[in-house]
């Protein structure tokens, strides 16, 4: 891979200068950006640049992983033969299981010994996903980071309050580098001890919050169970990813926190959080095109839908030297648009992810996604927006449970809590058109999440 594709940590370089003052007759600052040129780039001179980029990445890949190698050579195409973007559709798949399977080096393009970083999945379900970083990779994401708080509001000299989880979990580490890059203070407080999460957001005056989505509504719960009104501090963007959080939660934690709260996207496998951020207007993520192809395809067929249709993400890397991934199956269920943003930036944008393939659940021939579920139960009256999903066999048929919190509101007693659970199933049933068995529990007995939510517990015989 050409090393002057990807910048290096010595050098500081593309930071942006603050907006200067609007011209007469315009309405609005020019938006801040932490590299205008990149994410301005007429969309010709951007797809330029990813075929360009596209053709450097194989060619290394294939020089230097045998599994691409391989893969290449059965499908009959050389780097060489990728003469437009068209060709993309004609490069192999490569899928989650594929770094398992090659654990824990077997798909790096470089020895461990030119690796600055790993990191890795919790294998919980069998062997850990390892992903590995070179210095320019490293730098490479401190810029993306850097770029995607820009994009959502966070500006030099201000406060992250960064509670993503530290460790091999790429969400802590990529924030904070990130919000370093761009010139801001960070708190490195990673998950847990929420009681003080909030004393310190209060205190050090961030005004900015990066955390999963469930676990900020934890945050503020404690909040008001402590008597601390975060809406009343200088909070005002929330960054929130990891997890499929649904428009009814967006509401709830701007609400309860009183901030402007915005998505954010990544994985591992491509890169960790920064692939793609909304920006201050909420209409959908900015996919960084410079460094990410991206598709939106049939999951079935594995062609591309129209834009603005659903279909599973598809991703190729273009500037990672550790782990090129050609066309990776994300398994995340979107849409994409190529439509002009009011912001200036250029870049497609990714609708809300409203799950992943391999989250779908069918009871009883019915496809139910947990951010279904979500949707449906937050904003309900004296219902808390925390729940659980349990499935189960019985006999020949699943069968989904929901577990809900009451509010403190709701009172107490089997006849409130009957009358509680009668309506969430009707909810449901109305709305998603699946049967449940609806369990009500008091408040604070539904788990809390210090990190990425555990929305089901699937209690299947394996």
């Amino acid at each position: 891979m050409n090393a002057m594709l990807v910048p290096r940590y010595a050098k500081v370089h593309h930071r942006a200068k603050p907006s200067r003052a609007p011209a007469p007759g315009r309405s609005k600052e020019k938006p801040f950006m932490f590299d205008e040129a990149a994410e301005t780039m007429p969309r010709e001179k951007l797809l330029r640049l990813q075929l360009r980029r596209l053709r450097a990445m194989l060619e290394d890949a294939c020089n230097r992983v045998p599994l691409h190698r391989k893969r290449m050579k059965a499908a009959r195409v050389r780097p060489e033969d990728v003469r437009s973007l068209e060709d993309l559709a004609r490069l192999p798949y490569t899928v989650k299981t594929d770094l398992r399977d090659h654990y824990p080096f077997g798909m790096f393009a470089r020895p461990h010994e030119q690796l600055s970083r790993l990191h890795a999945s919790s294998g919980t379900t069998g062997k850990p996903t390892v992903v590995g970083y070179t210095h320019n990779d490293l730098a490479t994401w401190a810029d993306l980071m850097a770029r995607s708080l820009a994009c959502a509001g966070a500006r030099p000299g201000d406060v992250i309050h960064n509670a993503y989880g530290y460790g091999l979990f790429t969400g802590g580490l990529g924030a904070h580098y990130g919000a370093e890059r761009l010139g801001a203070t960070v708190v490195p407080m990673s998950g847990g001890a929420t009681e003080r999460q909030v004393v310190l957001l209060k205190d050090f005056g961030a005004r900015v919050l990066c955390s999963t989505p469930s676990y900020a509504l934890n945050i503020a719960e404690v909040a008001e169970r402590d008597g601390v009104d975060l809406r009343r501090s200088k909070l005002a963007i929330g960054v929130f990813g990891a997890e499929p959080w649904s428009e009814g939660m967006r509401r709830e934690i701007q609400i309860r926190l009183g901030l402007k709260a915005i998505d954010i996207y990544g994985l591992s496998e491509i890169m960790g959080p920064g692939v793609a951020i909304e920006c201050e207007a909420q209409a959908g993520l900015h996919g960084w095109e410079d460094h990410f192809l991206f598709e939106v395809l049939d999951a079935e067929t594995g062609t591309p839908v129209p834009e603005g249709h659903a279909g599973e993400l598809v991703i190729t890397t273009l500037t990672k030297e550790a782990l090129p991934m050609i066309r990776y199956r994300t398994r995340d269920i979107t849409r994409a648009t190529t439509e002009p943003c009011n912001c200036g930036r250029t870049h497609l944008r990714l609708k809300r992810i409203t799950g992943r393939n391999d989250d779908m659940l069918i009871i009883r021939g019915v496809n139910v996604y947990p951010s279904q579920i979500e949707s449906v139960l937050i904003g309900l009256p004296d219902i808390a927006p925390h729940y659980q999903l349990v499935v189960e066999r019985k006999g020949n048929l699943d069968e989904l449970g929901v577990e809900v919190e009451a509010m403190a509101s709701a009172g107490t007693g089997e006849d409130v809590y009957r009358a509680l659970a009668e309506r969430v199933r009707y909810q449901i049933k109305s709305l998603i058109g699946v049967t449940t068995t609806v369990t009500v529990k008091k408040p604070g007995e539904v788990p809390r999440s210090q990190g990425k939510a555990v929305r089901v517990r699937d209690l299947r015989p394996k």
